[in-house]
């Protein structure tokens, strides 16, 4: 009686939190491409949540739920409408959802229920429960890696072309939401597994999966609401590739560049235009950016961001340590060529290990 009235509970309050979070989405100011994404997505779990409560309302039990046959292509979607400018949904894009929908279907067409005490058993629908589990087990493969290669591959590709990045722009949150899912899925086999082999409740596996789902829809309501499309985005797969694999330049021609660089930044202090990036870098060297990028990955040991940002800091320690600056420490950031307070802090710690405040009351004690 706990397994089901408290089932039947987490199914109506997902139903209603997914409800409520997708017309927040969908009435959000200046919404995107992706917040439209994102509500229909929610509406979708919604539904799912509505059918798993109405499952235990009139039949008892849960029916076979392909919640994973939903979530898995709708994260991949949703992620490659925030890291590609020129992403467009298709009538075709809807095959992506084609096996929940007919997994759904075929579910209550059978009236196959969710039991892990009959899944294995070769009755008429054995054949259907081992689709079914193929098709979980496939969609994780596919899009599970696709996703968190999309979200890896917007990272590299702002670390290596921009020497500031927003915490809007770098989808950190949607990095930890992908992995958080992905232990999420692992621990479903695992409990799965140990709920089939030591004859625990059969209804283990669905009431975290549910659970934890519920859990999800609150994550995203809450980060989806603040996510605006990052302004710098990937253009085109080839920014993608990393060209230095087969490398054409000579170790003299990389030293020369490489001094090029460091006598752009150290002599005309590039690293103090807010503005700076890849292109600007790579117009005023006359030297082809997958050259330069190179050379700072593979000489240097730094991508652009990580090179222009440790010039920065080093300007920001010496203005810090200087007893005549009048300067707020906000107002020193800006100068050496910070665009927000965030990213400066963010970076200042990452780089040194401590805060601007910590580090100027260090040297002034």
């Amino acid at each position: 009686m706990f397994n089901l009235t408290g089932m039947i509970t987490i199914a109506w309050i997902g139903f209603c939190q997914s409800m409520f979070a997708s017309i927040l989405m969908f009435t959000k100011k200046g919404r995107s491409l992706p917040d439209k994404i994102l509500s229909v997505w929610l509406v979708l779990i919604a539904m799912d949540f509505m059918i798993c409560g109405l499952d235990y309302e009139i039949f008892g039990k849960p029916m076979l739920s392909s919640s994973f046959l939903l979530f898995n292509p709708s994260l991949y979607l949703y992620i490659r409408s925030l890291t590609q400018p020129d992403y467009r949904l298709k009538p075709y894009h809807v095959f992506h959802l084609l096996p929940f929908i007919v997994f759904e279907f075929l579910t209550y067409l059978f009236r196959e229920p969710f039991s892990l005490d009959t899944f294995f058993i070769h009755d008429a629908y054995f054949i259907f429960r081992l689709f079914f589990g193929s098709a979980i087990f496939l969609s994780w493969c596919a899009y599970i890696p696709l996703s968190l290669m999309l979200v890896h591959k917007h990272r590299m590709y702002l670390r290596n072309e921009w020497s500031n990045i927003e915490k809007n722009e770098s989808l950190s949150w949607l990095l930890a939401f992908a992995v958080f899912y992905v232990v999420y899925c692992l621990f479903a086999v695992i409990i799965t597994f140990i709920a089939y082999y030591n004859r625990l409740n059969p209804l283990t596996p669905h009431i975290y999966n549910y659970s934890t789902l519920l859990l999800l829809v609150y994550i995203m309501s809450f980060y989806g609401l603040r996510q605006q499309i990052p302004s710098k985005r990937i253009l085109s797969e080839e920014l993608l590739l990393i060209p230095y694999k087969n490398s054409t330049l000579s170790p003299e021609l990389k030293q020369q560049i490489q001094q090029n660089i460091i006598h752009y930044f150290k002599v005309e202090k590039a690293y103090l235009n807010p503005e700076l990036d890849m292109r600007v870098l790579s117009d005023h060297l006359n030297i082809p950016k997958y050259q330069i990028t190179e050379v700072l990955n593979t000489s240097i040991g730094m991508n652009f961001f990580q090179f222009v940002n440790s010039y920065r800091v080093e300007a920001v320690k010496e203005m810090l340590a200087n007893p005549n600056n009048k300067y707020s420490i906000e107002a020193i950031g800006y100068e050496c060529g910070f665009t927000s307070k965030s990213s400066f802090y963010t970076v200042f710690k990452n780089i040194t290990g401590e805060t601007p405040i910590a580090y100027r009351n260090k040297i002034m004690s």
